[in-house]
């Protein structure tokens, strides 16, 4: 077994840590100047359908399903080729990842995922209650996710499914605690028809392409089985719930461009586009 000793000083090596290495630094800012597009809408979404990106695509079609004027345009940030790093998105996001959004109806940058929600939630009044016991309770569980979710995707679907080398302690480590995060959201769907409560809110939007993902075994290659997915018998009744709304279904294909015999939408900007990529 090889030991790792860790330099007194640790200096940064481009070529170590796999195929994403090269794509991270340990310093901040643009590397390059590169303006965003901007469509019609006053809401400007620049994004890619991972979790964190799904979270907002989703929203915006439950606002519109609802019948908010939410409508939206979405832009590609394609995070492999390094878009995260361009001037105009570092000037919405200082911190380079994937979503980001404008509202040119008030000027306002948004950034990290939960935020975005609670913006839209509290622009339109939907989603979130406005006040009391039952508000708290979903902020609970959204702002629950926000700390969780870096545990199952940089923590074990990384060593799981993405590390150059497969090493015993961090796949250890990293399993017990999406396990125990399994069992938390498990025990809660079984006393609770959604994460808040009674009413569907931000925090199953936030949740379910992490956890609700994961329980379906389209998360990461061959993790269902390892994890027991079968197990959370409470939160598969609540993903059929979540991943049978419309809303949920045409928010899954926005600014996404791989999965064969997948819809696919890089670009979003009237619902058109989504009904074209579905009816496919």
């Amino acid at each position: 077994m090889t030991t790792y000793t860790p330099p007194k000083v640790w200096t940064w090596d481009a070529e170590n840590g796999g195929d994403w290495a090269k794509l991270n630094r340990p310093i901040a800012g643009a590397t390059h100047d590169k303006a965003l597009p901007k469509g019609d809408h006053a809401l400007q979404l620049y994004s890619m359908a991972t979790p964190n990106g799904v979270k907002v695509t989703v929203m915006l079609e439950e606002l519109l399903a609802a019948g908010h004027k939410a409508d939206y345009d979405a832009w590609m940030i394609r995070i492999g080729d390094g878009d995260q790093f361009g001037s105009g998105f570092v000037d919405i996001n200082p911190n380079s990842k994937i979503p980001a959004l404008m509202d040119h109806d008030t000027g306002s940058r948004v950034f990290e995922s939960g935020a975005i929600l609670m913006y839209l939630a509290e622009k339109y009044g939907a989603l979130l209650p406005a006040s009391g016991p039952a508000r708290t309770e979903v902020l609970n569980w959204l702002f629950w996710l926000q700390g969780s979710a870096p545990y199952l995707g940089g923590g074990f679907g990384h060593f799981f499914a993405y590390a150059p080398e497969k090493f015993e302690y961090p796949i250890n480590r990293f399993t017990m605690e999406a396990k125990r995060q399994l069992d938390v959201l498990n025990r809660r769907l079984g006393e609770s028809k959604y994460l808040g409560g009674d009413d569907y809110s931000i925090a199953d939007i936030a949740t379910a392409p992490w956890y609700g993902r994961a329980i379906q075994d389209k998360g990461y290659p061959n993790a269902g089985e390892f994890l027991s997915v079968h197990e959370y018998t409470n939160i598969i009744r609540w993903m059929d719930d979540v991943s049978s709304r419309p809303a949920y279904q045409r928010g899954m294909i926005v600014n996404k461009t791989w999965g064969e015999g997948e819809p696919q939408l890089a670009n979003r900007h009237t619902a058109a586009d989504i009904d074209a990529a579905l009816n496919g």
